[in-house]
């Protein structure tokens, strides 16, 4: 069993990285593997809806670790995404890489629990922890929750380590995620997932 952890923060050892470590911690103490995955500090390409991916199932673009993402996000039991709040929103270069590794790939991630980690300073944890969590609810992915918000407080890795409540959520975060891991591990053999409709999209304008 395991969980991929994106690291959607321009800074690979910063406080959205001591957000997630505290996780992966707990994790590996219940037994779960974990792999994080920084998107780095270059530019990413936004989603141009070209439809590349409905015939190869990978995005067209290669020199970021977006088709990565996708293929350790199916290999994986859970997925935990990470971020700073920047302007009550989260990284803008995450949400370009969210919107390609999401946008028709997504059915490959369905049943799979997912949650959402933001860190911010002060303000904006709770419209950027929405955004984030938008992804899974239309992949059916199962959303995890804690005992909070999934946020962390602190401009440094340091005083994030000082906020107690937020540590303790993330350690929360990392004891839901693992149960939901296990049951669903335990129930596959005898309770299938779900069966899929075949999609039906409807437009306002015909």
């Amino acid at each position: 069993m395991n969980v991929l952890l994106i690291n959607g923060s321009p800074h690979q050892y910063g406080c959205t990285h001591t957000a997630l470590q505290e996780v992966a911690k707990q994790l590996e103490l219940e037994g779960i593997d974990t792999q994080e995955l920084h998107i780095g500090s270059q530019a990413i390409y936004p989603c141009t809806a070209c439809g590349s991916c409905s015939r190869t199932g990978l995005c067209v673009f290669q020199d970021d670790p977006v088709n990565k993402a996708v293929e350790l996000t199916q290999k994986a039991d859970g997925l935990i995404v990470g971020t700073p709040v920047h302007y009550a929103a989260p990284n803008g270069s995450l949400c370009a890489f969210l919107d390609r590794m999401f946008f028709i790939k997504n059915k490959k991630f369905a049943y799979k629990p997912a949650a959402a980690v933001v860190s911010c300073r002060r303000g904006g944890a709770s419209a950027a922890f929405d955004r984030i969590n938008k992804y899974f609810t239309i992949s059916s992915m199962p959303v995890v929750s804690s005992q909070y918000w999934n946020a962390v407080h602190g401009t440094t890795p340091e005083e994030v380590r000082q906020d107690l409540e937020g540590m303790q959520t993330m350690r929360t975060l990392a004891r839901n995620m693992a149960w939901l891991i296990k049951c669903i591990v335990t129930a596959r053999p005898t309770v299938p997932f779900p069966q899929q409709e075949k999609h039906t999209s409807t437009n306002f304008i015909r």
